[in-house]
């Protein structure tokens, strides 16, 4: 199940078919899932909104307590006043809506806007994740750049040193020189990663000096009209 969908439980099939038809009439329709008290699963927890309509006496427990559980909106559709009684006492989180003559009305009104208000959460909280990643990359780009001088004098020495060794001939074996060329070429490879670090920095520099300039020209056009 996505974000958008609207779980309906009950043991009347009429009960589904004026929810959902009823819901057509709507600007924003959702996925459905309909389910009878005795087939619905357990452990259904991926929806946007749960609907609990007629089921007999004994299921209603059995069905509202793990979905009273969850985060996500609940709606029970009451048909008499002890059953609704019941379930604002048992479980406080539901929304209880009596069967009377504007119910269907009232029903799915109250649950289209918990559906848009779900969407939205669920845009806020993948925005949130995006903005954490964003942020541990940041941080990383950060420590690259404090910690590139420190790099580059590193990779300097080491560059001296073999290349010191490679040019006095005679003085190294063949495998021990093999092993030094591969040290220096590792070294430069390196160099050129940390250089290209350096230009995407100045590119980036640039494309924010440009994006503060057109934002100050934007404002000053605003603030002469």
């Amino acid at each position: 199940m996505d974000h958008s969908t609207v779980l309906i439980i009950s043991d009347d099939v009429e009960f589904s078919r004026s929810v959902t038809a009823r819901w057509q009439m709507e600007r924003h329709i959702p996925t459905f899932t309909l389910l009878s008290g005795d087939i619905w699963p357990r452990s259904a927890e991926n929806f946007a909104v749960a609907i609990v309509g007629p089921l007999r006496r004994e299921l209603l427990s059995v069905i509202l307590e793990p979905l009273h559980s969850t985060q996500q909106p609940l709606f029970c559709v009451c048909e008499d006043a002890a059953t609704a009684q019941l379930v604002r006492e048992r479980w406080p989180r539901t929304s209880v809506v009596r069967s009377d003559e504007n119910w269907l009305n009232v029903l799915v009104l109250s649950a289209g806007e918990a559906v848009l208000r779900s969407r939205a959460e669920a845009r806020t909280r993948a925005a949130e994740e995006k903005c954490l990643l964003l942020d541990r990359q940041a941080t990383l780009g950060r420590y690259m750049l404090e910690m590139r001088h420190g790099l580059n004098n590193a990779l300097t020495s080491l560059l001296g040193n073999s290349d010191l060794l490679l040019v006095e001939p005679g003085s190294l074996s063949a495998q021990a020189r093999g092993q030094i060329e591969t040290i220096r070429n590792m070294t430069l490879r390196i160099h050129e990663v940390l250089q290209r670090f350096s230009s995407l920095e100045k590119e980036m520099n640039v494309v924010a000096q440009q994006v503060e300039r057109d934002s100050g020209k934007y404002r000053a056009a605003t603030a002469s009209h």
